[in-house]
């Protein structure tokens, strides 16, 4: 294998050697810069990997031997102590010996970051669950995926590398079934379809995901289950087949249906008195790493929510607006 390079770009060229053909682009890119696998997968996600001068766009691609691997050489950092904090409260709705599911609360952070060092979910995992500790990444122990911070609901936990490796291939194979409860501005025409559009950063506003053609692919499935009109607001139910940064939310406002009171994606038309945008990863379900059985987990809408619910009285369902 090649040497780093030196040039005044810091960047990393290697030819990928007989010995790693057909090696996926995410864990050759782990190894040649000795990093994690998901900090191989930001890499990839912004398009800083070029195979042949071809950028990657997804993190599954096999290479091959002889091929030319570029990406910039990563800022080596501090590692972040990831410590237990017993004060992060959290509800489990389901354990066993290999993975936990648990019911994230709204307004807290996954995992420890820039501006967010300590009290995160993790560190509450850690605490109740310090087995994890040796699974995965040492700043995000145990995890294999992720919600945004104002995204209340299911988040599966591994708690071998085993049992990690068996959901991530769930996630990447696209097997594993994530459900959504989404309150969204007006009613969507028609009441059920896919919305299949590729997603990267936002060439504007580099902190935003937008609907991009260089983006990586990514699909939505949504069904109404109610609408109102006054105000305009209905309720959707979402399923992810891919699962891009800020998926559903950048989906629904590209179809005109942006969350009720997404700060970052929404309409501003008005926001019910909610403090986060309306969205719960609400049902899970994924083949057991164990036993390899069919494993679904349920959570119902939380309270801050469920009072909107509430007070929009009983609108009308898919079925009803055809009558």
């Amino acid at each position: 294998m090649s040497q780093r390079s030196d040039t005044p770009t810091e960047l990393i060229c290697e030819v990928v050697p007989q010995s790693l053909d057909g090696e996926r682009i995410d864990r050759l890119v782990a190894l040649l810069a000795d990093i994690s696998r998901s900090a191989a997968a930001d890499l990839i996600g912004s398009y800083s990997v070029t195979i042949d001068g071809v950028a990657a766009k997804a993190r599954s691609i096999r290479v091959e031997a002889g091929q030319c691997i570029e990406f910039p050489a990563p800022t080596v950092a501090a590692p972040l102590v990831v410590g237990p904090d017993a004060a992060v409260e959290f509800e489990v709705m389901h354990e066993d010996d290999v993975v936990i599911v648990i019911n994230k609360p709204p307004g807290l952070v996954v995992h420890p970051g820039h501006g967010n060092p300590d009290g995160t979910l993790v560190n509450g995992l850690l605490a109740r669950f310090p087995d994890i500790e040796a699974v995965g990444d040492r700043e995000r122990p145990g995890l294999v995926h992720r919600l945004d911070a104002g995204t209340s609901g299911l988040l599966a936990v591994a708690r071998t590398e085993e049992a990690r490796l068996h959901l991530s291939d769930q996630l990447i194979d696209h097997s594993m079934m994530r459900r959504y409860d989404a309150l969204v501005h007006r009613c969507p025409s028609p009441s059920q379809g896919m919305v299949d559009a590729p997603i990267g950063r936002s060439a504007r506003q580099p902190t935003r995901m937008a609907v991009a053609q260089t983006g990586r692919e990514a699909r939505t499935r949504y069904e109404l289950v109610r609408t109102w009109t006054d105000p305009a607001v209905s309720l959707l139910s979402c399923e992810l087949e891919t699962g891009r940064t800020h998926q559903i939310r950048v989906h629904l406002n590209a179809i005109g249906h942006s969350v009720v009171a997404d700060p970052t994606y929404g309409d501003g038309r008005f926001e019910l008195g909610l403090a986060r945008p309306f969205l719960h990863a609400g049902t899970l379900r994924f083949r057991h790493p164990a036993t390899d059985e069919m494993l679904e987990v349920s959570a119902p809408i939380p309270p801050d929510l469920q009072v909107v619910l509430d007070g929009l009285g009983p609108g009308r369902t898919a079925a009803e607006l055809t009558r």
